[in-house]
Formats: structure tokens, sequence, C-alpha cells
């Protein structure tokens, strides 16, 4: 009967979330000076050519690796670079960062990752779902972030998974997600810096669409991350 509930109810949170992440990224571009930071900083990127684009990638990978939130970079290379550029930067930058930080952690960093992890439930039942599945346990994180990124790039280097897999996961299961936060980035750059109002209508009820299909796959990752004995 619970289980019924949950699913009755899952479409109505799933778009309130949607449309609150929507609402979120449009009132950033619209009342804080969002969108001119983003010109200058696309004014000085456009003026280092196709290396502009490298800059980013490497400036979203810093981030990762120490554990600074990237999210407002995400949503800001939907705005500058647009959904192609925007998803490319991203998913170069985020999956760069998270190799090196789980590098790190079975190298350089073990001892310190190692006692941030040491006790935690959620990281034991992690570590072992994934010496029974492998892969497939890092792709269903990516998919429904039940850890922290730039936490997890770490801990997941503690894990017996391989590096090849790892690196393959991260990236598959990434997609959705940053796909739908770049997209928001551009249609709430594209809402708040003006244009027709049916423009402005669809870039909103795109994001809002793009959202919900995340999250919903998000929580049936969630489920089967539970399935395995990890608490999402």
């Amino acid at each position: 009967m619970a289980d019924k509930l949950e699913n009755s109810r899952f479409p109505i949170r799933t778009i309130l979330l949607a449309l609150a992440a929507i609402a979120v990224a449009f009132l950033l571009f619209r009342y804080l000076p969002i969108a001119e930071w983003m010109q200058e900083f696309q004014v000085w990127v456009q003026g280092l050519g196709p290396l502009g684009y490298l800059v980013y990638a490497l400036t979203y990978s810093v981030c990762v690796v120490f554990f600074i939130p990237a999210s407002i970079l995400t949503l800001g290379a939907g705005a500058l670079y647009g959904l192609a550029g925007g998803l490319g930067v991203v998913l170069l930058g985020a999956n760069l960062g998270s190799a090196l930080s789980f590098l790190l952690a079975r190298t350089f960093l073990r001892e310190r990752i190692e006692k941030m992890t040491r006790g935690n439930p959620r990281f034991e039942a992690l570590d072992r779902a994934i010496a029974k599945e492998g892969a497939k346990i890092v792709l269903l994180v990516r998919l429904a972030p039940v850890f922290p990124f730039t936490y997890s790039n770490y801990a997941f280097g503690l894990t017996g998974v391989r590096p090849g897999p790892y690196i393959l996961a991260t990236f598959v299961g990434m997609l959705p997600g940053t796909i739908g936060y770049v997209y928001v980035g551009t249609a709430a750059a594209g809402a708040a810096t003006g244009g027709s109002m049916a423009s402005t209508v669809l870039n909103i009820l795109g994001a809002a669409a793009t959202m919900a299909v995340t999250i919903f796959v998000a929580r049936l990752a969630s489920r089967a991350i539970r399935e395995a004995g990890v608490e999402a």
C-alpha cells in the first residue's frame, strides 16, 4: 500500500521539484548579477578562442577535485555555450575531475580518505554492493546522487571497482542529470535576457520537462540502489 501511495504521489513531487529548480535558476539569472558575470566571463573566454572551452572545463575539474560545488558552473555552461557546447564542457570537466579524485584516493590521499569514510554505514554498504555488482552500482549512484558528487569520487577510489569501468559508468550515469541542468541554464538565461513571451514560456516548459525526466530517472535508480542494499 505504501509503495502504491508513493507511486501515486511521485508525478506531483517530480513536477514540483522540477518547477522549483527552474524558478531558482530563473531568479538567479534575473535578480542577481549572474547574467553580467557570465557575459564578462564569456567575453574573456571567447577572447581565448577554442582554448576557452578547455579553460572552462579545467576550472570545472579543479572545483570537483577540491570539493567545491560546481552547480553554478553547470548552469553557467548552458547559459554561455548553449545545450550542446555546455554539455560537452561540463562532461569533460566533471569526468576529468572525477577520474583524478578517484586516482588520488587510490594513491596519495588513500589514508586521509579512509579516515573520512571509516565507520560510515552508507559507505560500507556501498563497498559491499560494489564487491558484488561492480560498476553497476557506480552507474546507479551517478544516476541517483545519493552521495555528494565530489565526496563519492574519492570514496569510490577505496572500493574494488576498476578505473576503466568506473570512468565509463560515471560518464554514462552523469548524462541525464548533466543534460537536465545544462538545459536549465540555457533556458533560464534565455528567459531572463528577454525574447518573446512565447519563447520564454517554451524555455521554461522545456526546462521543467527535462528536469522532470531527470528526477524520474534518479528515483528509479534510487530504488535500484536500495534493492542492492545501499540506503539512498
